[in-house]
């Protein structure tokens, strides 16, 4: 198996929940073990751009997450915003990546100041202490100076920032396709397999026979 067997992935408050759902559907069909992480903020955007209503407990939450995407039973696992004794709130237990998606701008402001004051930014601030893989996605229009400044900060400690902005050159069709799109680029950045999009050069998109 390429690519972790564990991952911590968190979805915050930005627009984007899409982006966080296709990647737990994706880390699930490919085997992975997910310890999630959601906060409020990220529920009420959820029910608000999809049809999904989760939960509020995290027993139930991850209960509805495992028959809504079809896991096994342990696959996913659910902790609350503090719960502080889970395997990702300490290094020696903390899976070896974890993905932020969508990533608000006060998550990431969270993260570069390193503030613990919930599970999620917890979990980033041992990610990147332990020199882990930890992804970002943020997705706001435009980026401030201070936005801007974090992300470089971030950058500097080894955190991958990747912006939720999606290419045409694959010739998207639908909405799913331009999710698709950043979803394959997190899944590449993890060297977790993908077939949703190919690889640069491997086809030339557009391009006379």
């Amino acid at each position: 198996m390429s690519g972790p067997e564990r991952i911590t992935l968190a979805m915050t408050g930005a627009s984007g929940a899409q982006y966080g759902l296709r990647l737990l559907d994706c880390l699930v069909r490919e085997d992975r073990e997910v310890h999630f992480l959601i906060s409020k903020a990220a529920q009420l955007v959820m029910a608000t751009e999809t049809d999904v209503l989760l939960p509020a407990k995290p027993q139930a939450m991850q209960a509805f997450l495992t028959e809504y995407t079809g896991a096994a039973a342990g696959q996913i696992r659910v902790y609350g915003k503090e719960d502080w004794m889970s395997p990702v709130a300490s290094g020696s237990g903390a899976p070896a990546a974890m993905v932020v998606v969508p990533c608000s701008t006060g998550t990431l402001s969270a993260i570069a100041t390193g503030a613990c004051n919930n599970l999620i930014e917890r979990a980033a601030d041992v990610t990147l202490k332990e020199r882990r893989q930890l992804i970002l996605v943020p997705r706001e229009a435009p980026f401030s100076t201070i936005h801007l400044e974090n992300m470089l900060k971030l950058s500097n400690m080894g955190a991958v920032i990747l912006p939720a902005a999606p290419g045409f050159y694959h010739q998207p069709q639908t909405i799913d396709d331009l999710i698709d799109f950043v979803v394959a680029r997190i899944l590449n950045l993890l060297n977790i397999p993908q077939d949703m999009l190919p690889r640069w050069g491997e086809h030339h998109f557009g391009a006379d026979e």
